[in-house]
C-alpha cells in the first residue's frame, strides 16, 4: 500500500469535509454537501483500503511510525463508516436546518413557529417555565418524528460495518482503535457518581433556586437551558466585552489574535446557525474556524473561550509535523486545552482583570453547580453508550435505559426521545471525560509555573 499517497489524499479529504462542516453549521450554506466529497475521495475508505491500513499498522516498528499508522487505521475506519452513512448525515443536517417547530398556544393564547436549531437559544432565553416546556415538547416531538428514524438507520449501519470488519461490536472496535479500556473508565465514572450523590442537592439546589426560581425537586429537563444560561449574571458578562476579553487574554499569552491569518472568528447571529459552538480545523495549522452562536451572558464567554482553546491548540501545531500528528490523534488532548481556556471565565483574577467583576463567590458557585450537572450527565452517557454500542438488543429497546441513566444522574425526568440524537460517534463521550481529568493537571502545572515565576524560584 502506498502510504504516502494515502496520506496526501486523506489530508485533502479532511480539508474539504471540514470546510463543508463549517459552512453548513455556521449557517452560511443550506446544503451539507458531503456526498460529493466522499465520491471524490472514494478510494480512501474502501474495504481494501481499510484492510491495507490494518496490515501496514500490524507490521509497523515501534515508535512514531507505528503511532502514525494506527492513527491512519482509525481515520480509515471512521471514514469507512462515514461513507456508509454520508447520505443519512447530509439529510439529517438538511432537516435540522429547514425544520420548524410549531408551539402549542400558552395561557395567553399565542402560539409560534420557530426554527428547530434556533429553538434551543430561544428556550435558554425564555423566562416563563411553561413556555420553555412547550418549546422542549415541540422540539422532542420533531426529533422523534423527523430525526430519530435517520439516527436509528445510521447507528444500525455503523454497528453492521463494525461487525463486517471483524469486531464483535462497535464498542470493541473503538476500544481497540483507541487503546482504551472503556469498562475501566466506567468503573471510575460510577465511583464519581456515587461519591457526588450526597453533595448534589447542596451544590445544585441553591443555584437552581437562585437562577430559575424553583426548588430542585420541581426542576424539569426544559428548565436546564435556563439554569445554564444564568441570565441574572448578564450584567457581569456584557456582549460588548466578549471578543475584546478573549483578544486581551490571548495577548497576555503572547498571541496576537487580530494578526492571526489562520484563525477566523465567527460570532455573527444567523437563523440556521447551529446552537452548538464549534471549532472547525480545516487545515491544521493553516485554516481554523472558530464559531460561536451568541446566546447571551456567560454562556457566550464560556463557548468562545472553550472553542478558542481548540482553535489556539490547532493554530500552534508545528506545521513541520506529519499530517497524522497535526490533525489526528486522541481528542482528549484538544478538549483538555478547550476546558483549560473556558475555565478562565470563572477565575476570580480573570473576572476582576478583564470584566471588572469582584466575585463574592456567586459566579463560582453557579459554575460549580453547572459543572457537577455536566460531569454527572457525561458519566451517565458513558454507561448508556456502552449498552448502546455493545448490547445485542434492538436499538429502540434502549431508549428507556437512556432515560433512566440520565434521570438518575441529573435528578430530572429525562426524556427518552433523544436517545440517539444525544450520542456523538466514536465514543467521543470518553474524550470529554478524560479531558476534564487531564485539564486539572494542565491547570496545576501552569499555576506552579506562575508561582515559580512570581517568586523567582527555579521550577
Amino acid at each position: 500500500m502506498d502510504l504516502a499517497a494515502y496520506r496526501t489524499d486523506a489530508e485533502r479529504f479532511t480539508a474539504e469535509l471540514g470546510l463543508a462542516h463549517y459552512r453548513h453549521f455556521a449557517g452560511l450554506s443550506d446544503d451539507y454537501a458531503i456526498e460529493p466529497i466522499y465520491a471524490r475521495h472514494a478510494t480512501l475508505f474502501t474495504r481494501a483500503a481499510v484492510d491495507g491500513l490494518r496490515a501496514a499498522a500490524a507490521c509497523a516498528p515501534e515508535g512514531d511510525e507505528r503511532r502514525r499508522r494506527r492513527a491512519l487505521v482509525r481515520f480509515g475506519i471512521e471514514g469507512h463508516l462515514g461513507r456508509a452513512t454520508k447520505a443519512i448525515d447530509a439529510e439529517l443536517a438538511r432537516r435540522e436546518a429547514e425544520l420548524r417547530i410549531e408551539l402549542e398556544p400558552g395561557s395567553d393564547g399565542g402560539g409560534a413557529s420557530i426554527g428547530f436549531r434556533e429553538s434551543a437559544v430561544v428556550q435558554a432565553n425564555e423566562p416563563d417555565p411553561e413556555s420553555r416546556a412547550r418549546i422542549e415538547a415541540a422540539r422532542l416531538a420533531a426529533t422523534d418524528a423527523h430525526l430519530t428514524p435517520l439516527h436509528l438507520e445510521a447507528v444500525e449501519l455503523a454497528h453492521a460495518h463494525a461487525r463486517e470488519l471483524g469486531w464483535p461490536s462497535y464498542r470493541a472496535m473503538f476500544e481497540e482503535l483507541d487503546e482504551i479500556d472503556l469498562g475501566a473508565l466506567e468503573r471510575q465514572t460510577t465511583a464519581f457518581l456515587a461519591a457526588t450523590d450526597d453533595a448534589f442537592d447542596g451544590v445544585v439546589g441553591p443555584e437552581v433556586r437562585r437562577t430559575v426560581g424553583i426548588e430542585l425537586d420541581a426542576l424539569r429537563r426544559s428548565d436546564l437551558p435556563r439554569f445554564f444560561r444564568a441570565p441574572e449574571a448578564d450584567a457581569l458578562f456584557p456582549e460588548a466585552r466578549l471578543v475584546a476579553s478573549f483578544v486581551e487574554t490571548m495577548a497576555d499569552m503572547g498571541i496576537d489574535v487580530p494578526a492571526q491569518r489562520n484563525v477566523v472568528l465567527d460570532v455573527e447571529r444567523r437563523p440556521t446557525k447551529s446552537p452548538r459552538a464549534f471549532c472547525s480545523p480545516v487545515r491544521v495549522p493553516e485554516e481554523i474556524y472558530l464559531v460561536v452562536p451568541p446566546i447571551g451572558g456567560r454562556d457566550d464567554y464560556q463557548a468562545l473561550f472553550h472553542e478558542g482553546g481548540h482553535a489556539q491548540h490547532f493554530a500552534w501545531v508545528d506545521p513541520a509535523l506529519p499530517w497524522e500528528f497535526r490533525a489526528l490523534g486522541d481528542n482528549s488532548v484538544t478538549e483538555a486545552f478547550a476546558f483549560l481556556f473556558d475555565h478562565l471565565v470563572e477565575d476570580p483574577g480573570w473576572l476582576s482583570l478583564r470584566l471588572g467583576v469582584h466575585d463574592d463567590g456567586e459566579v463560582a458557585r453557579h459554575i460549580r453547580a453547572q459543572r457537577l450537572v455536566y460531569l454527572r450527565r457525561y458519566c451517565a452517557k458513558l454507561a448508556y453508550e456502552l449498552e448502546l454500542h455493545g448490547d445485542a438488543r434492538p436499538l429502540p429497546e434502549l431508549a428507556p435505559a437512556y432515560a433512566a441513566h440520565l434521570s438518575a444522574a441529573v435528578r430530572v425526568d429525562w426524556p427518552a426521545a433523544t436517545f440517539l440524537s444525544d450520542v456523538d460517534p466514536g465514543f467521543y463521550v470518553a474524550s470529554y471525560l478524560r479531558a476534564w481529568a487531564l485539564e486539572t493537571h494542565l491547570r496545576a502545572e501552569l499555576r506552579a509555573m506562575r508561582q515559580h515565576i512570581t517568586s523567582g524560584t527555579a521550577p
